[in-house]
């Protein structure tokens, strides 16, 4: 499923557009992507870059998808998530998996407007469970996740780099 536009107008200065990403996107997302991976001392190769920017405007993709918020001409921040099946639930869940504001747009509703639109999206999908981690230094972040989810207790493990 691809999502139409969404206008969402928060307390600020910002008239914030949110919009899914499309192909004529790309010189806009590579460097929020990059910022966002770069706050968490994270660098990709360009193959990466391409392979996710494909899959998320590809309309054969059917679990990957991003939003973009715009203030203007100006894009302010980006969102990616993913539907996928859960072992648990009969539904559908929904990963938010990344999530970036520039600087000067933090404080204002940015994020909050990103992550509404996935929870939107997540309802219309019939996937209204959406989770998401962040690194606990991510203070900035967490301030806003308190106030729009639920922190659970669960603690991140991965398979080590064979």
């Amino acid at each position: 499923m691809r999502l139409e536009s969404a206008k969402m107008t928060w307390k600020s200065e910002f008239m914030i557009e949110i919009k899914p990403i499309t192909a004529d996107d790309r010189a806009v997302w590579t460097p929020l992507w990059r910022a966002y991976l770069n706050y968490y001392e994270t660098t990709l190769s360009d193959a990466i870059y391409e392979s996710s920017f494909h899959r998320l405007v590809d309309p054969r993709t059917s679990s990957y998808y991003g939003f973009l918020a715009w203030d203007g001409a100006d894009a302010v921040g980006l969102v990616h998530y993913i539907f996928h099946m859960h072992g648990w639930k009969i539904e559908p869940v929904t990963y938010l998996q990344d999530l970036y504001t520039v600087p000067n747009a933090r404080g204002k509703g940015v994020g909050r407007a990103l992550i509404e639109e996935v929870y939107a999206a997540a309802d219309a999908e019939g996937a209204p469970t959406v989770y998401w981690m962040t690194q606990d230094f991510n203070a900035a972040g967490r301030r806003l996740y308190d106030k729009v989810g639920d922190l659970t207790p669960f603690i991140k493990y991965q398979r080590p780099n064979p």
